[in-house]
């Protein structure tokens, strides 16, 4: 029997969540202000039209987040903890491999995550596979977007997933076609 396609989409949490934090809130976020990872995978399910299998990579060091994994298992991503030693970026190793091993395979990936480490993973994987890369488009690595032109595609967290319940306080330049004057008013 033939291999279904699907798409992986690989969370690099701790890079979504400094982002929103550091950059974005200016503080720890409060547990209404983060991404509901849910409409990450149907967003990619829909835009794609096929299945997906969300992969949840997290630095777990030894303490298990139980609340959150239960949360992340009840939405369907499968969790990831992992744990290593001192200054070891355990979270960034795993989804490296894990973009290594996909590469072996025929499925389509989609990485959430800024992070400029994991742009020659995704370049090795843009062989004529639908690759694509969530985060904040102003805090994205550069670097990504020379990888476009080879067909890498980009979703903001917030403007094309809508992950988010409330409008996040963000900066962006505004295509005219969408620009609204009552946002400002």
């Amino acid at each position: 029997m033939a291999h279904k396609r699907v798409t992986y989409v690989l969370v690099d949490g701790e890079n979504i969540d400094a982002t929103l934090g550091t950059s974005i809130l200016g503080r720890r976020p409060r547990p209404e202000e983060r991404p509901r990872w849910e409409r990450v995978l149907r967003h990619v399910q829909e835009r794609w039209d096929q299945p997906t299998q969300g992969l949840f990579f997290l630095a777990a060091n030894n303490e298990l987040p139980m609340t959150f994994v239960q949360a992340l298992l009840a939405i369907g991503f499968r969790p990831v903890p992992l744990s290593g030693g001192p200054g070891e970026k355990v979270v960034d190793m795993a989804i490296q491999r894990t973009m290594e091993a996909l590469r072996e395979r025929q499925d389509d990936v989609v990485l959430v995550s800024n992070d400029g480490d994991f742009v020659d993973g995704i370049e090795d994987l843009l062989d004529g596979r639908r690759v694509g890369l969530a985060g904040f488009v102003e805090f994205r690595n550069n670097a990504f977007i020379e990888l476009q032109e080879q067909g890498l595609e980009f979703f903001d967290m917030e403007y094309d997933i809508h992950a988010f319940n409330e409008p996040l306080p963000r900066v962006r330049i505004i295509p005219i076609a969408e620009f609204d004057p009552l946002q400002f008013l």
